[in-house]
C-alpha cells in the first residue's frame, strides 16, 4: 500500500476511505483490483481496510468492533462519538451477554438508525469525552451511566463494580456522571445501580451474589473482610455478616477447574477445605454460593438458607475482623459514599 495511505490509516487501525486512496494516487480501477484480489477488504461503502490489518483485529473482539466503529464514523459527518456499549468495549467494561455487535454512537444534533449502527441524540459536554485514535469516545463514567440507562440494574452493577475495582473510575466521578444525566430517560436505573455498586467485589459472581442476597430480603453484607484468629489472619472472606458470624463465599467453577498460578485443581480444593476448617474452628458459619444459587428463581430458597443462619445467635469465641481495603474501599469509604 502507498506509504502516504499507510500513514493516514495507521492511527485508525488501518481503516481508510476510497477518497483517501484516490488522493494518494490510486485510480478507481486499482482500488477495485485491490478489493477483488483480497489485499483490501470492504467494510462499508467507500470504506476499506487492508486484509492483514483486518486479520489482526479479528483476533480481538474489542478491536474488531472498534474497526467497525471507525468505519461508521468515517461514513458520517463530523459530530458523532462512540458511546454506550461500543464505548464500553473500548474501556474494557464488563458487558452482559445480550449486547450485540451494533455500533453505538451519540451526537448532539441528530438521531439516526443504520443497518448495524445507531446514533442517539444527547448532549456531549467536553468533560464526558476522551480521545480515541483520530476520534472521540464517551469517558468511562458517562459510558457506565449511558449503559445503565439501557441495561438491567444487575448488569449495570456488575460493570460498575469492576470499573471501580480496577480504578477506571472512582465514586466521585461516577456520581457526577449520574447527576449530569438527571433528566434523561432511564437515569433512575443508573442512579439505583450506582447506589448498589461496590468496588470491593472481585468478580461478576460476587456482584450478582451480593445483589441476590439483598433482593432476597437479607441485609447487605460487608465485603472482603479479613478474619483473624489467635495466631493472626485466618482468611479473607467474600462477604461477611458480623453480628451473626456468618461468612459467605462465592464459588466459580473456573477457580477449581482452571486455577491460576499453575496450581493443580486438587491442591486448590485442599487449600480451600483447610481454610474453611480454620474458619469453622472459630465458630464461624460458612455459606458457599455458586452461580445457580444466586439465580432469580432461587431467591426464596436463598432467603431461607442464609436467613436461618442470620437468625441464630453467634456461639463461637470473639475474634477480630476488619475490611480488606483496596483502591480506597473499606467501611469508612462505603459509609462516606452512601
Amino acid at each position: 500500500m502507498h506509504p502516504d495511505l499507510t500513514a493516514l490509516a495507521a492511527p485508525r487501525l488501518g481503516v481508510f476511505t476510497a477518497r483517501e486512496a484516490v488522493r494518494t494516487g490510486y485510480r478507481p480501477d486499482e482500488i477495485r483490483s485491490e478489493l477483488s484480489s483480497g489485499h483490501w477488504c470492504w467494510l462499508r461503502r467507500g470504506v476499506h481496510v487492508r486484509a492483514q490489518d483486518l486479520a489482526h483485529a479479528e483476533s480481538d473482539a474489542r478491536l474488531r468492533h472498534l474497526v467497525d466503529g471507525i468505519a461508521v464514523l468515517l461514513c458520517l459527518a463530523p459530530g458523532p462519538v462512540l458511546s454506550q456499549a461500543s464505548a464500553a468495549r473500548v474501556h474494557r467494561l464488563v458487558l452482559p451477554g445480550h449486547v450485540d455487535g451494533t455500533v453505538r454512537l451519540t451526537d448532539a444534533r441528530q438521531w439516526r438508525r443504520g443497518r448495524d449502527d445507531v446514533v442517539t441524540r444527547a448532549s456531549l459536554p467536553d468533560g464526558d469525552l476522551v480521545g480515541l485514535l483520530d476520534f472521540a469516545v464517551t469517558g468511562p463514567g458517562r459510558t457506565l451511566v449511558d449503559c445503565a440507562r439501557e441495561w438491567g440494574v444487575e448488569d449495570a452493577v456488575v460493570a460498575m463494580d469492576a470499573a471501580l475495582r480496577s480504578g477506571l473510575v472512582d465514586r466521585q466521578d461516577l456520581r457526577a456522571a449520574v447527576l449530569r444525566a438527571t433528566h434523561w430517560v432511564g437515569v433512575g436505573d443508573a442512579a439505583r445501580a450506582f447506589g448498589l455498586a461496590d468496588g470491593r467485589a472481585e468478580s461478576p459472581l460476587e456482584s450478582r451474589g451480593r445483589l441476590a442476597l439483598v433482593e432476597a430480603g437479607l441485609p447487605r453484607p460487608e465485603l472482603q473482610v479479613e478474619v483473624h484468629g489467635p495466631r493472626g489472619l485466618v482468611a479473607r472472606v467474600d462477604a461477611w455478616y458480623e453480628e451473626a458470624g456468618v461468612a459467605v463465599e462465592f464459588d466459580g467453577r473456573v477457580e477449581y477447574l482452571d486455577p491460576v498460578g499453575g496450581r493443580e485443581p486438587g491442591e486448590v480444593l485442599w487449600r480451600e477445605k483447610r481454610r474453611e476448617d480454620r474458619l469453622r474452628e472459630l465458630g464461624i458459619r460458612v455459606v458457599r454460593l455458586v452461580q445457580e444459587d444466586v439465580a432469580p428463581r432461587r431467591r426464596r430458597e436463598l432467603a431461607v438458607r442464609v436467613g436461618a443462619l442470620l437468625a441464630e445467635p453467634m456461639t463461637g469465641p470473639a475474634f477480630p475482623c476488619r475490611p480488606h481495603c483496596r483502591t480506597g474501599w473499606g467501611r469508612a469509604a462505603v459509609a462516606a459514599s452512601s
